[in-house]
């Protein structure tokens, strides 16, 4: 096994438990430092997660950064603490892995991407639902070239979820904090980079959100493929998985998921069927094709799959998947869908 890198942890919230359970993080990472705003706070994880009574641990993580003498840190915190905890990170010669999205603004998403240049350090954004194992299947039908050229994909997300905390004083909170998960997603499935899109964002009566639960958006990639999304967080019943239901459409076929198990696809069986007029008939004769899944078992998933692509990254000196740089174009996609918004629902361009 590689020698654990040395790691410093930033926020001790909920989201800590998924790192420090995942086995990415046991094997690959040693924790020699703890950073919350709460001093206690760091007390009390320490403890639970019996780290050494020599962990570094503080409110200030530029002391923390001096003290432990970190290869990564680990950015847990809200999204308005990002750019700093990162840039900050970054400054100290180390590489950072942080939860998405990358920053509150674009512009921050910008000077981060910067800064991980100037240091010549990796920073990735741990987007995971790239790593579930069904939509890595699903990508892989799509390069297979199975229903043809895709030029359309669908995605619908409806969840009633009621967090309370921060989230439910966030603006725009559907679009800024959940649908960048299934944007970053699209971008899998999707041909060509994102160049426009049109969109909407509002609350709906009953929602438990100060601002913006629902929305819809319409993007266009550079390729001319579409991509559109609805989305509610108040929904009040016909939830969909929290994958999204998708329905992608190729010049040969098209295949739906409704996030979990189920998948389904179709092709045309004679893309040169007459039409009726000239005897084909109304509907075009369609069969059922297989969707084969790659996926070997020990497939890591989720967060561990995310961190262990980034950590095994650091290690070989390579690009990981969500690198910040890649990763911007999702950011983007939430930030120009958010201006569509505010100005009206008018085209946005991306960038």
């Amino acid at each position: 096994m590689a020698a654990r890198l040395r790691a410093v942890v930033v926020g001790c919230g909920g989201i800590s438990n998924a790192w420090m359970n995942s086995r990415a993080v046991k094997e690959g990472a040693e924790v020699v430092g703890v950073v919350d705003l709460c001093e206690e706070t760091t007390r009390k994880f320490v403890e639970k997660w019996k780290l050494p009574a020599s962990t570094f641990s503080g409110t200030e993580l530029a002391a923390v950064l001096k003290a432990a003498e970190p290869d990564v840190v680990f950015d847990l915190t809200i999204p308005e603490a990002h750019c700093e905890v990162t840039c900050t990170a970054l400054q100290h010669g180390c590489h950072v892995i942080g939860e998405k999205p990358m920053a509150a603004t674009l512009e921050e998403g910008r000077r981060m991407v910067g800064e991980a240049k100037a240091a010549g350090k990796i920073y990735a954004v741990t987007q995971t639902r790239r790593y579930n194992p069904r939509i890595r299947q699903l990508q892989a039908f799509l390069e297979s070239g199975a229903i043809g050229q895709v030029h359309t994909v669908h995605a619908d997300f409806f969840i009633a979820a009621h967090f309370g905390g921060f989230r439910e004083k966030m603006d725009h909170v559907l679009l800024l904090d959940m649908a960048i998960h299934s944007f970053d997603q699209a971008r899998m499935l999707t041909p060509g980079l994102p160049a426009r899109v049109v969109a909407e964002s509002w609350n709906p009566p009953g929602s438990w959100y100060r601002d913006g639960a629902s929305a819809w958006a319409a993007f266009m990639t550079a390729t001319g493929a579409r991509f559109h999304y609805r989305g509610s967080w108040t929904a009040t019943g016909a939830q969909t998985t929290w994958e999204c239901g998708w329905r992608i459409l190729g010049d040969r076929g098209a295949v739906s998921w409704n996030g979990g198990d189920e998948m389904h696809a179709e092709r045309v069986v004679d893309p040169d069927q007459p039409s009726a007029e000239h005897g084909g008939g109304l509907m075009r004769n369609l069969e059922e094709i297989e969707i084969p899944n790659p996926i070997a078992d020990g497939y890591r998933s989720e967060h561990d799959g995310a961190i262990y692509d980034a950590l095994s990254a650091i290690r070989k000196g390579r690009a990981p998947e969500t690198v910040c740089h890649d990763n911007f174009y999702s950011l983007a996609m939430v930030h120009a869908a958010i201006e569509s918004s505010e100005k009206g629902c008018i085209p946005v361009e991306i960038g």
